[in-house]
């Protein structure tokens, strides 16, 4: 059998999956979930990925929420991006969203470095709010064809692309500010999202922080100043040649020796049974974790400042708690 036909095969599995469980009733994007996770597996062999490398971890069904895709995608363990699901005919372009909760999520979502969006018809990849090639789109319809669904030609590049992503390390100080503001501007969305959807860890610190740091920070404020701290927090870490792959436990430990609010910052990530701040966390740790500072530096002892500068001005908006964070 060649790889067409297998693609080929894959395909009208999921269009026959995807429709059984379309006709069933509930919810069209969690119906869409397994026979997306069967679609990839198989798609991931074709990339040629060892077996049982990839992983997709589904988030809770929570409609409300627009930091979180649907699916986060891990290859050998790394994350390497996620998948947002929208039900069948919604489209896989995200630009073209009418319905105000998607154009919202997609503000949020388009800071993320490796995005696939699908609504089972539909497949497009995006990188830091740019598309990737083109909308690709299956012959048929999963709802109404099922199994006589037919793959693009283009479909298995553009899923090997996404699955094979790799961040890549800044050059300079300049091109760090852009990456890290990114970051941080969506983490404190999904701190405020947390916020709003009552999170005691953040909500505490958040007490803690204005009774001994900032008693005139709305959650607005805090998130941003929150999100800055983790920030520097990781950048110092990668200064010191520190590693972000095992998560933020040591980084921690070592930066709360010497700096209490960064420390405490990242201790909320490290005391919690659960993580408060999945997407974004997980984001950051993997891109920056390529960050070499003497390269970005270039010996330079001002580029902190460039870096610092540069970074305040994408973020559109200094406030009071991100200029006394340093």
């Amino acid at each position: 059998m060649t790889q067409g036909e297998r693609i080929q095969n894959a395909v009208s599995s999921f269009g026959a999956a995807a429709s059984a469980k379309l006709s069933g009733g509930g919810q069209p994007e969690d119906q869409l979930r397994n026979p997306l996770e069967q679609l990839f597996t198989a798609f991931a062999q074709e990339a040629g990925l060892p077996a049982g490398a990839l992983t997709l971890i589904g988030e809770a069904s929570l409609a409300d929420l627009k930091t979180r895709p649907d699916f986060a995608v891990q290859v050998s363990k790394a994350l390497v991006g996620f998948i947002e699901v929208k039900a069948p005919g919604k489209g896989a372009d995200p630009r073209r969203f009418r319905d105000r909760h998607d154009k919202a999520q997609w503000e949020r979502l388009r800071a993320l470095p490796n995005l696939l969006y699908t609504d089972g018809n539909g497949f497009s990849l995006w990188r830091d709010g740019e598309i990737v090639g083109s909308v690709l789109r299956l012959t048929g319809d999963v709802e109404t064809d099922g199994a006589a669904v037919e793959a693009p030609s283009g479909l298995l590049p553009l899923i090997q692309d996404f699955l094979t992503w790799q961040p890549l390390p800044p050059r300079n100080a300049r091109e760090l500010a852009e990456i890290a503001a990114r970051l941080s501007r969506f983490l404190r969305d999904e701190v405020i999202e947390q916020m709003e959807r009552g999170s005691k860890p953040l909500k505490e610190l958040a007490h803690d922080w204005r009774a001994l740091l900032f008693p005139e920070a709305n959650d607005e404020q805090f998130a941003d100043g929150y999100a800055q701290a983790i920030t520097f927090g990781l950048l110092m870490a990668k200064s010191r040649g520190l590693s972000l792959a095992d998560g933020v436990d040591d980084v921690a430990r070592e930066l709360g020796r010497t700096n209490t609010l960064i420390g405490t910052a990242l201790r909320l990530l490290t005391e919690q049974p659960e993580k408060v701040l999945v997407t974004s966390l997980d984001t950051m740790l993997r891109v920056l974790d390529v960050v070499a500072w003497d390269k970005v530096s270039k010996g330079d002892p001002e580029a902190w400042l460039y870096f610092y500068e540069h970074f305040l001005v994408l973020l559109r908006h200094k406030s009071h708690l991100g200029e006394r964070l340093i």
